[in-house]
């Protein structure tokens, strides 16, 4: 709202994004997606017991690969209208669920499941999910990289590192 108000005062060329999530390499294991693919791989490496620490699996997030985030960074600051704001998403919820199966699926691992109590939060939005109508139209941007294949990099990066 900061960057509008210079836009709306002062004319300076702002233009506004709002990244749903996003993942894919290199994502820090605070995030979920990274943390399940961390916790794998360990399983994996035989550095940790095949139980997987989750917390809540319902919640319905909106994810992108971090790869295509960028792409519609450079769209948007290249081609954006000034004091416009994009929706950088997949345009599909899933839930934490869904992404747990689908490392657990691309790891082969076969885990125990978990719920940590210190993994779930006070309070939690339950759904979470965008449209990217508007920068597909105006900027030609969409997401291309399927989000089994982020999923499948992700657990390969780690598989690397730990």
């Amino acid at each position: 709202m900061l960057g509008y108000q210079y836009f709306q005062s002062y004319g300076v060329p702002v233009i506004r994004t709002r990244a749903f999530n996003h993942t894919g390499p290199r994502r820090g294991d605070v995030f979920v997606t990274s943390n399940f693919a961390k916790q794998l791989a360990e399983i994996k490496k035989g550095k940790r017991e095949p139980v997987m620490m989750v917390g809540n699996l319902e919640a319905k997030r909106d994810f992108s690969d971090v790869r295509d985030v960028v792409r519609a960074y450079q769209l948007a600051v290249s081609k954006g209208t000034p004091g416009e704001v994009y929706n950088i998403c997949s345009g599909k919820g899933r839930t934490i669920q869904e992404v747990l199966d689908l490392l657990l699926e691309i790891s082969a691992l076969d885990v125990t499941v978990k719920q940590d109590p210190s993994r779930m939060r006070p309070s939690d939005v339950m759904v979470l999910e965008g449209s990217h109508d508007k920068i597909t139209k105006e900027l030609g941007w969409q997401p291309s990289i399927p989000f089994q294949q982020t999923l499948k990099d992700l657990y390969e990066f780690w598989l690397e590192r730990v």
